[in-house]
């Protein structure tokens, strides 16, 4: 079977790049060449020691090799990449990044990319709290969504390979405009963060007798609502500002219902709380016939 790329070079192999090259390197359809690129030394050294990848290396002419080069960085940092990785890229072939927030970096990069370069970004909607080569694993983006947000001219070609990458590493995909992914990300992802690290932070501010029984005794549900607090603090942070409109509009409908929620127990109104829990029901059992649970 003739892979679909001669060459992929992964730029940050964290938690979504070292999965993209573990899949490419089990199933060998993604790329015949599997090269890793960073600027530390100890991510290329742990990269080899797993083997993942056939070549590793901080020199930006290897990107010449590649005929697909995907940005994993955290995503203030994907156009500064962009635009140290577009020089040296070749006609024919094709720039991809994974970044969680759009706005603008659509546009942005497609306006320097050098001819015969395509750019078609596309988002994973998978991951854990981990992070760095070893969190990566094959199975990551199986039956999840991975959200392609070309921009306005990008090359039919480039889009149809982006998306047989990602269908070739088990995703689901779907084509959005970079507003409508930004909402969309904003309530399924950016919020809920936002959240256990805002939950965690309230626990930490009590007194000390209190804080520390809260840490002892967490039940389930305090343990599973913040396990995304255990996050990359830089990447969402960067997230957080990259997207602060529409996680600001999203953070004032919670706040709102939040407070409607709050009213309802106070005037002790039964039929609103139970109403309100019945449709939180009929939302996790949507994601779990969804597959997305």
């Amino acid at each position: 079977m003739t892979p679909l790329f001669g060459s992929l070079c992964v730029v940050g192999p964290g938690l979504i790049g070292s999965s993209v090259l573990r899949r490419a390197k089990e199933t060998h359809a993604i790329a015949g060449t599997l090269i890793a690129a960073d600027s530390n030394p100890r991510v290329l050294e742990r990269v080899r020691e797993l083997d993942i990848a056939d070549i590793t290396t901080s020199d930006p002419a290897v990107f010449a090799q590649a005929e697909c080069v995907m940005i994993c960085v955290p995503v203030g940092a994907v156009e500064n990449v962009a635009r140290q990785v577009l020089p040296y890229m070749k006609p024919g072939s094709i720039l991809t990044d994974v970044a969680s927030v759009r706005g603008q970096l659509g546009p942005k990069i497609h306006a320097i990319l050098p001819q015969g370069v395509s750019y078609v970004p596309g988002h994973p909607m998978a991951g854990t709290e981990h992070s760095g080569p070893d969190a990566g694993f094959a199975t990551l983006f199986e039956d999840r969504w991975a959200l392609l947000v070309p921009p306005d001219g990008a090359d039919p070609v480039g889009i149809s390979k982006i998306e047989a990458l990602w269908n070739l590493c088990g995703a689901r995909t779907k084509t959005l405009s970079d507003e409508q992914h930004d909402q969309i990300c904003a309530m399924v992802s950016h919020l809920p963060h936002l959240l256990a690290f805002t939950i965690c932070d309230t626990a930490d501010n009590l007194s000390d007798e209190i804080r520390a029984a809260v840490l002892d005794y967490a039940a389930s549900g305090f343990r599973d609502f913040t396990r995304i607090a255990a996050s990359d603090p830089v990447m969402w942070r960067d997230i957080f500002l990259a997207n602060r409109e529409a996680l600001l509009g999203t953070l004032d409908r919670f706040v709102a219902d939040t407070q409607a929620m709050a009213d309802a127990i106070r005037n002790g109104d039964e039929a609103t709380i139970t109403s309100k829990i019945e449709r939180g029901r009929t939302i996790r059992r949507t994601l779990i016939e969804n597959r997305q649970a």
